[in-house]
């Protein structure tokens, strides 16, 4: 947690400017009412004008100077600060992309969600709503002391007495009123986040099963807790400020006490009178934003703890950590891929039992051309073996590509010669051509359609429209087939030396399985290797040999 808030503080050479740009503001502020109290009561004596010129122009250079300064600070302090905050959030999607997909799999998307955007956009308020108000607060009211001490030290004494008070009350009611409530209302953000994302990508599925209703009372009570939380944290914050308002007067009416027989023995003259009197509206005004500050501060810590449970502190032993920089080459495929004793598990399952999806002393050599079928029960461990592949899984033993040590590869160096269509293709609620050039963006529009027909698409997307047809949210306008068709393609046009295709017939009908495998294996060019895991019997032309996976190893 104190690693996110450094980072989103700015560095002291950005950011001081806008400290000084406010301080020279919140000075103007004070002494603008000050010079204009002096002014006024002076001015009622009615001396000479001579007398008063300085005044005047005094007067006329603060109220400019304030209007320059508060320009200069919002403009040096939003600039350090959104600059700061761009890079923490590349920073946090840098320390995300090591854990996807498969270090992620346990996060709710809803608070994935919000912590990337609402919580990442609560860390601006560090330097802006944090640290420059309580800097220049501390400023200008150290200054404004020793400005009122000048005039009236005993209302010099009162002033601080004031400020130390509305500090403390600020610290004190802030905490017993409003910090339950400020911790609650991310983690109730979250929750209704959840609650909307389940709703809307499962809205179909909840309608057949008749749960729509449940689902919405469930966004209308996390919205409700989330509305009561935010108005206990405003009524706090509310009781605070008027709090400190108290004191402004209070502050005065004091001053005004300690220093009136100073007035009366002779030591204080009455425009001096006038402006310990009144300089303490001016300097609580400055010091209004420290309970908001404050606040602030809770609200931003409890943020980068959230975050920070997000993002955690390494990489869990399950996945790839300590890769070599990327060389943007793919390594070259050679006599092919081979694994000895191969091991590899889940970030989620525990380092020793017994946990379905454990791989354990796997042996197997795949040459280029070579197709071969992995099947296996529910659990045996296909899918981590098509994720360990592509080095979305660490591994144990031995995997080689070309003769190289995967582990000696960058994944993303790897992922250019091993590609994987998962069981479930990610489709971008784009139109069918975006959705392919994704794959190689330099593809022509005849290279995207000549792909589409190897596939068995072109037809289809004819009668669509073409290749602006549509595919919707995460495919939700095609079906499961068409879905594995077009995710196919994509990873032809991409040119992958080694396939590996994970269970491309889940969610298709039994009687469409032996055509869909036929035209998935058939568009793939005969020196691509594949790797093809399913459960389903696949005709015997279509693949070179099959090897099945039980209890995590290969049997015979």
């Amino acid at each position: 947690m104190q690693r996110v808030l450094r980072s989103a503080q700015p560095p002291a050479r950005r950011f001081f400017p806008a400290v000084l740009a406010g301080a020279g503001t919140a000075v103007s502020a004070i002494a603008l009412l000050a010079a204009s109290a002096w002014l006024i009561t002076r001015a009622a004596e009615q001396p000479l004008l001579m007398y008063l010129s300085a005044a005047v122009v005094a007067v006329r250079a603060f109220a400019l100077g304030r209007g320059v300064f508060r320009y200069l600070e919002r403009l040096t302090g939003h600039r350090a600060a959104l600059t700061q905050l761009a890079e923490v959030r590349a920073g946090l999607v840098r320390d995300l992309v090591p854990l996807a997909p498969d270090g992620l799999g346990t996060a709710r998307h809803g608070a994935m969600l919000s912590s990337l955007i609402d919580d990442v956009g609560e860390l601006q308020h560090l330097p802006l709503r944090v640290v420059q108000p309580l800097a220049v607060a501390v400023v200008a009211a150290l200054a404004s002391v020793a400005f009122a001490a000048f005039v009236s030290w005993p209302a010099a004494l009162m002033l601080l007495a004031c400020l130390a008070a509305a500090f403390a009350l600020s610290v004190g009611v802030g905490w017993a009123a409003g910090a339950r409530a400020e911790r609650a209302v991310a983690p109730l953000r979250a929750r209704l986040a959840d609650a909307v994302y389940d709703l809307l990508v499962s809205l179909d599925v909840l309608t057949a099963f008749d749960a729509a209703d449940a689902a919405h009372a469930r966004v209308r009570t996390a919205d409700e807790e989330l509305r009561r939380a935010v108005v206990r944290r405003g009524v706090a914050q509310g009781a605070t400020a008027a709090a400190v308002s108290l004191l402004a007067g209070l502050a005065s009416l004091l001053s005004l006490v300690v220093a009136a027989p100073q007035v009366a023995s002779g030591t204080l003259s009455g425009p001096g009178l006038a402006i310990v009197v009144l300089l303490p509206m001016a300097v609580f005004e400055v010091f209004g934003p420290v309970p908001l500050a404050l606040a602030s501060w809770r609200q931003v810590r409890a943020a980068a703890a959230r975050i920070a449970d997000t993002v955690p502190d390494r990489i869990p032993a399950a996945l790839p950590s300590g890769e070599p920089a990327a060389t943007g080459r793919a390594p070259a495929l050679g006599s092919g891929i081979e694994l000895r004793g191969l091991g590899a598990t889940w970030p989620a399952l525990s380092p020793a039992g017994t946990d379905t999806g454990r791989l354990s002393g796997v042996d197997l050599h795949v040459r280029p051309g070579e197709r071969v079928r992995v099947t296996g029960p529910s659990g045996a461990g296909k899918t981590t073996l098509a994720h360990t592949l592509v080095r979305f899984l660490d591994y144990t033993g031995s995997y080689t590509i070309g003769g190289v040590e995967a582990r000696d590869l960058a994944g993303e160096d790897l992922r250019r010669t091993v590609g994987l269509c998962e069981q479930v293709p990610f489709l971008f609620d784009e139109s069918v051509r975006q959705n392919l050039l994704f794959a190689r963006d330099t593809a022509t529009d005849v290279e995207l359609e000549a792909t589409l027909e190897r596939v068995g698409l072109g037809a289809w997307v004819r009668e669509r429209g073409g290749l602006d047809a549509r595919v919707g949210d995460r495919g939700a306008l095609v079906s499961g087939g068409q879905a594995q068709r077009i995710a196919l393609a994509r990873a032809l046009l991409r040119g992958f030396p080694v396939l590996v295709l994970d269970e491309p017939t889940a969610g298709v009908d039994p009687e469409a399985s032996a055509a869909l495998l036929q035209d998935l294996l058939g568009a793939v060019r005969p020196d691509q290797a594949v790797v093809l895991i399913s459960h389903v019997d696949v005709p015997a032309p279509l693949v070179d040999r099959t090897v099945r996976l039980a209890g995590g190893s290969l049997v015979a």
